[in-house]
């Protein structure tokens, strides 16, 4: 089974083209040691949340935007060998080092992780406009979120959308500063899920979320398997995309 690393990250606002270069100059090696997709994406429709939001997950800054990310793998064993290797040429590649390629950004207020898929569909095209979500759920009711996620593809594709992805947090670490659990002010028992959904546009994308919207038969299902007062979600923009069709 697949495997995800799924990372949101606070980027000066004027800092694009560096983060670009960056991640351009970085990414392939993960493709070299067994990555099947990078993906890169910059904020284009990050809402503030009265409880929680993406600003929040990272402590952006007035000056920052915040980009959302993940590299696939064709399991966790893949994932686990790769990232070991990546790890020991930290100093060795100088495409991985800090003085010959100088990271962007703050790290330390970087999320990061490693989840599980639960539910995947669709075919997703490079340059689809991205939905991105991080979603606290509590651990006894990953297979309701799951099934009421895999219902739910159906209305979705109906509305237009090309793919989704929910992965379920499996090597999600706690941050000093920041981390998957604060961004979403995981309680205790609860963990987090990563999600992402792609549309041909993001005029696609807003026209279904209208539609909903006002859709009379649109209702939220009794006893939600999650908060979503908590959850965070956003618009994104991919800028990088390697691997994959």
């Amino acid at each position: 089974m697949s495997y995800f690393d799924g990372f949101v990250i606070p980027v000066p606002s004027t800092g694009k083209d560096e983060f670009l270069r960056h991640a351009s100059t970085v990414d392939p090696v993960f493709l070299e040691h067994g990555a099947l997709r990078v993906v890169e994406c910059w904020g284009a429709d990050l809402k503030p949340g009265e409880t929680t939001d993406f600003q929040g997950a990272v402590a952006a800054k007035d000056d920052e935007t915040v980009a959302f990310a993940w590299i696939e793998w064709p399991d966790k064993a893949t994932r686990d060998a790769g990232m070991a290797k990546i790890t020991a040429l930290m100093e060795a590649d100088p495409r991985m080092s800090r003085e010959t390629n100088p990271v962007p950004f703050d790290g330390a207020r970087m999320i990061f992780g490693g989840f599980e898929p639960m539910v995947v569909h669709g075919t997703p095209n490079k340059g689809d406009y991205v939905q991105g979500f991080v979603i606290p759920v509590p651990q006894g009711r990953r297979e309701d979120y799951r099934k009421m996620a895999d219902d739910a593809w159906t209305m979705f594709d109906g509305y237009g959308a090309t793919s989704v992805v929910e992965a379920w947090g499996d090597d999600v670490p706690q941050g000093q500063q920041t981390d998957f659990y604060r961004a979403v002010k995981a309680e205790e028992g609860e963990n987090v899920v990563f999600s992402y959904m792609t549309w041909p546009s993001r005029a696609v994308c807003d026209a279904a979320a209208e539609k909903m919207m006002n859709d009379p038969d649109m209702k939220m299902p009794d006893n939600m398997p999650f908060n979503p007062q908590r959850m965070i979600y956003g618009g994104f923009e991919p800028v990088l995309e390697l691997g994959g069709k």
